[in-house]
């Protein structure tokens, strides 16, 4: 496959890109600095602003799925508006170029007792509030969506970075796979990245989201 990924160059994004060329697709990673990457075979970098519809459309073109890590910074000071911005012209840049889009959204917006989000526990660190905010409204409006095809992807509340790649994960809907031995909901980035190319290659969630964990 001829895979485009935006953001490319962020802790999920970049791991992403590994993963697919691991397994033989062709990349094209968007970011505003693509540079920070490294050249690899299939490996085309690609400098896009992703703030436009049209812009978008224009950088995907020629591919066959698009894998959406956009993410404006967890330390910006305006991430809700700048994610609700950035998602909403991805939706439509893509929709525009009539391909599919995976979006790698927040263990917020997932549902850790009937009707009750993460992000709405009192517990839920306030750092992370309004990126987390900002996903879950993001994953509502895509769900309006009759005419993309669309997947939305939660990571496990706790996304590790030193962890091993594993290649093994188990899935869930739109509650945390919780980790039977330590009761915490956790995947390494590695196994994320995983979930994500096998979603790509089988399109098994088509206009749904999904969660993993280990």
């Amino acid at each position: 496959m001829k895979i485009a990924v935006i953001g490319a160059t962020g802790f999920v994004g970049a791991t992403v890109v590994a993963e697919a060329l691991a397994r033989g697709h062709a990349v094209g990673a968007i970011a505003r600095h693509p540079e920070k990457l490294a050249d690899a075979p299939g490996l085309t970098r690609i400098a896009g602003d992703v703030l436009d519809a049209d812009r978008v459309a224009a950088l995907v073109a020629g591919y066959d799925y698009v894998v959406s890590a956009y993410n404006p910074g967890w330390t910006n000071p305006d991430i809700y508006n700048e994610y609700r911005k950035g998602a909403a012209a991805i939706v439509a840049g893509v929709k525009k170029a009539g391909l599919p889009l995976l979006v790698v959204g927040g263990f917020g917006s997932l549902e850790v007792a009937p009707g009750v989000q993460a992000v709405d526990l009192p517990e839920f660190p306030e750092a992370w509030k309004p990126g987390a905010l900002a996903a879950r409204d993001g994953l509502n409006e895509i769900r309006k969506e009759t005419e993309l095809d669309w997947t939305f992807v939660s990571p496990a509340a706790i996304l590790e970075h030193d962890t091993p790649r594993t290649g093994h994960y188990r899935l869930g809907l739109d509650n945390p796979v919780v980790d039977p031995a330590t009761g915490t909901a956790h995947i390494s980035v590695g196994d994320l990245a995983v979930a994500i190319l096998d979603e790509a290659e089988s399109r098994k969630h088509t206009r749904r989201r999904f969660t993993v964990g280990a």
